[in-house]
C-alpha cells in the first residue's frame, strides 16, 4: 500500500495494547530531525573547539604522531564514543532531541541498546561527517519511517514524543458475515498485510472510487488466502475486511483474557499489593 499524506505521520507498523487495541505511533518528521542534528552538530563543534584547544597545549610540545593519534582520539570521542553513551544513558535521546521532544527506538517501540546506538552512530559518521549529510536526508526522505541509513542498519527510527498516540478503532463485522467468520479457520498473515487491510478501512473516503475498488479487491484477495473457508459468495470484498480484522481482534482479546486469567490462578498474590 502506498504512502502518502497522513500517511507519514505515524509508523507503519502499529503497537498493540494489553486490550488488543491498535495504536499508531507518532514518527519524528524529517524537519524535526534535521533540526535536532543541527542541535547536536553546534554542541559537538563547541566541544571540538574547546578540547583542540586543551589538548594543543597538552601534546604541543611532543612528536608529530602524537599529535596526529591524539586528534584521531579526540575526533572519534566527539562523533561517536561520547554520543553512544550520552543516547544509552538517556534511553535514546541526545541534547538535540531533548529539545525537540524526539526518542529513538528499536523497531518494535522498545529502548534501544548499546549494539543499536553503536551501529547507527558509525554510520552516522560516514552520513553527516563524511558525506554532509545528504545521503541521511534523502532516506529519511523516502522512507516511510522517515529513518536514515544508520537506523535502517541498526533497526531503529525516532519517535515523536510531543504528539498525542492515535488509536485506531477497531473495525466491526458485519452482520451478514458474523455467521461465517466466527467458524472460519483464520491462519497466521504477515503483519504488513494485516496493517495495510487496517489504513485502507480506515482511510476509504479519501480514495477515488476507482483506487478504493482495485484496492479493496486486491486486499481482499490476499486476506482470503489465510482464511478457509472462503465467505458466501457475492460479498462486498470491504465486508469480508471488516469481518476477518474484527474477529482477529476478538480473538486475540479472548486469548490475551484467557492467559491473564490462567496467571492470575496460578501465581501468588503481589506482596506489594
Amino acid at each position: 500500500m502506498s504512502v502518502d499524506g497522513g500517511y507519514r505521520t505515524y509508523a507503519g507498523d502499529d503497537l498493540v495494547t494489553g486490550e488488543g487495541v491498535s495504536v499508531e505511533v507518532p514518527v519524528a518528521s524529517v524537519p524535526s530531525r534535521v533540526a535536532s542534528r543541527l542541535i547536536d552538530l553546534v554542541i559537538t563543534v563547541g566541544l571540538a573547539l574547546g578540547s583542540f584547544f586543551v589538548v594543543g597545549m597538552l601534546v604541543g610540545g611532543s612528536s608529530e604522531a602524537v599529535a596526529r593519534a591524539a586528534t584521531i582520539l579526540l575526533a572519534v570521542s566527539l562523533t561517536v564514543i561520547l554520543p553512544v553513551l550520552f543516547e544509552v544513558l538517556t534511553r535514546g535521546r541526545s541534547p538535540g532531541k531533548y529539545a525537540l521532544g524526539l526518542c529513538t527506538v528499536r523497531d518494535d517501540g522498545g529502548p534501544i541498546t548499546l549494539r543499536h546506538s553503536v551501529i547507527r552512530h558509525l554510520v552516522g559518521f560516514v552520513e553527516f561527517y563524511l558525506l554532509q549529510g545528504a545521503p541521511a536526508v534523502v532516506a529519511a526522505v523516502i522512507h516511510p519511517r522517515a529513518k536514515r541509513l544508520g537506523d535502517m542498519a541498526a533497526g531503529t527510527y525516532v519517535m515523536s514524543m510531543r504528539h498525542k498516540l492515535q488509536v485506531t478503532a477497531p473495525p466491526e463485522a458485519p452482520p451478514a458475515l458474523e455467521h461465517w467468520v466466527t467458524r472460519a479457520d483464520i491462519g497466521p498473515m504477515p503483519a504488513s498485510l494485516a496493517i495495510g487491510v487496517r489504513q485502507f478501512l480506515t482511510r476509504t473516503g479519501g480514495l477515488t472510487p476507482q483506487a478504493r475498488h482495485h484496492l479493496g479487491q486486491d486486499l481482499g484477495a490476499q486476506v482470503l488466502r489465510h482464511v478457509s473457508p472462503q465467505p458466501p459468495p457475492g460479498m462486498h470484498p470491504e465486508w469480508v475486511l471488516r469481518a476477518v480484522l474484527a474477529e482477529r481482534r476478538r480473538r486475540d482479546l479472548a486469548r490475551m483474557q484467557a492467559e491473564a486469567a490462567r496467571a492470575q490462578r496460578v501465581l501468588p498474590p503481589d506482596p506489594l499489593g
